[in-house]
């Protein structure tokens, strides 16, 4: 084979080995995921950053789970358990639930891919929400099938940016397989009540899946937020998705689950690669469900802070969206991308959202206290980069979230933004 032939730049008969991907795959575009610190710091040779872009739980897992990660070194010249039998069985006595009912994969991401290969084809579709998290096109793309993305709330709705269920179930075909919620929804952070979710599971034909993202579940739960694991017991087409990654400061390591029938958690072991949960996650998983009140002091403490920052936000005259997770969406304009730029010439990664079609916003990730005086204190050099508000909404608290409706709540947190400003 020629130079040319292999692939030689500018050869009018030049070989292509990307032409060979399938077409539903050469259409897509890849995830972009947050920009990481070191590569911050070899742009631009600066110290101390500060990452408030990636959702990241800032206080790390517990000092048990490192331990236990660390022991499980000296044997990492063994494959791990292809079957997660350990880590099934303390989810198992956690949840309430048979080991049956337990996938286990490389983070949710992996079981969303998962999920997608084992009841998506070329023949069916699958439905979205606008502004819903990005992988979920990415993945019903993937398989050939069409993806029906369904417009989001509106910014004056009073879940701004959230999922309109009644639009989504409207949206479902007799070739529907899959229907993707994310609860609370990343990157808006707005969530649906559970009795909008129970209306939503009771208008899908049963062979329509629900699948109900609840990466950031233990955040929410300070919201007020139901736990809807009793749904899967009542509804076999509903499969949950959580993860280890964001409440118990996994993210490294890499660990989700999913609770489902059965049968469906036997069509993903089917697809599951062999050993697709490493050994050192295996260990630190179990450790962490070991120690919930580490988790439970970090979430409730980020959930402080989220309060706390939405205030800051709101003296700046910013307006955000109501957030059960640990993030906010701002709105700041415009200038969003030079905001962006400015903010990590001083050491600090926001995540900017023009991928999601939200070019005027910005999502901030909760960090450490001192995380967000700075970046709260580097929003206030730069005023003049940010767009005023016309409504700024403060965090609702957990005790007034628990009984309230997401109407109502935001009804209230917006009074009260108007109140601190």
């Amino acid at each position: 084979m020629s130079r040319d032939r292999a692939g030689g730049a500018g050869a009018p008969d030049a070989f292509h080995p990307g032409a060979l991907a399938v077409p539903a795959v050469r259409g897509l575009s890849p995830y972009v995921p947050g920009k990481p610190i070191s590569e911050l710091e070899r742009e631009l040779g600066i110290s101390e950053i500060v990452k408030l872009a990636s959702n990241e739980n800032p206080h790390g897992p517990s000092p048990a789970t490192l331990t236990a990660m660390r022991g499980a070194l000296e044997a990492v010249w063994l494959y791990p358990d292809g079957s997660c039998h350990e880590l099934k069985g303390a989810l198992a006595r956690h949840l309430g639930v048979t080991p049956e009912c337990l996938s286990i994969g490389n983070g949710s991401n992996d079981l969303l891919m998962l999920l997608a290969e084992g009841f998506l084809s070329g023949e069916c579709s699958a439905v979205y929400s606008q502004y819903g998290f990005a992988i979920y096109p990415l993945v019903i793309r993937a398989t050939g099938a069409q993806a029906i993305e369904v417009p989001a709330q509106p910014r004056s709705a009073g879940m701004p940016f959230g999922h309109d269920l009644a639009a989504m179930a409207a949206a479902v075909r007799p070739d529907t397989r899959m229907l993707f919620v994310a609860n609370p929804n990343n990157p808006t952070g707005t969530w649906a009540a559970a009795h909008e979710l129970t209306r939503l599971l009771e208008a899908l034909p049963a062979s329509t899946l629900m699948v109900l993202d609840e990466a950031y579940f233990e955040y929410a739960r300070e919201r007020g937020l139901p736990d809807t694991l009793p749904w899967v017991i009542e509804h076999p087409n509903l499969v949950l998705l959580r993860t280890f990654s964001k409440a118990y400061g996994l993210a490294g390591a890499r660990v989700g689950y999913a609770v489902s029938h059965p049968e469906i958690a036997e069509v993903l072991d089917r697809l599951r690669p062999a050993f697709n949960v490493n050994a050192l996650a295996q260990a630190g998983a179990v450790a962490a469900l070991a120690d919930a009140q580490h988790m439970q002091r970090s979430v409730a403490v980020t959930m402080r802070e989220q309060a706390r920052l939405c205030e800051g936000l709101a003296r700046l005259g910013l307006w955000f969206a109501p957030s059960a997770g640990n993030f906010v969406l701002v709105e700041v304009g415009a200038r969003a991308p030079q905001l962006f730029q400015e903010l990590l010439t001083r050491g600090i990664i926001v995540r900017p959202l023009a991928n999601y079609a939200l070019p005027d916003y910005l999502r901030i990730s909760v960090g450490l206290p001192e995380h967000n005086d700075r970046l709260l204190a580097a929003l206030r050099e730069l005023r003049e980069l940010c767009a005023p508000a016309t409504t700024a909404r403060a965090a609702p608290s957990a005790t007034s979230a628990a009984s309230a409706t997401p109407a109502t709540t935001a009804a209230a947190t917006a009074a009260r933004s108007a109140t601190a400003r």
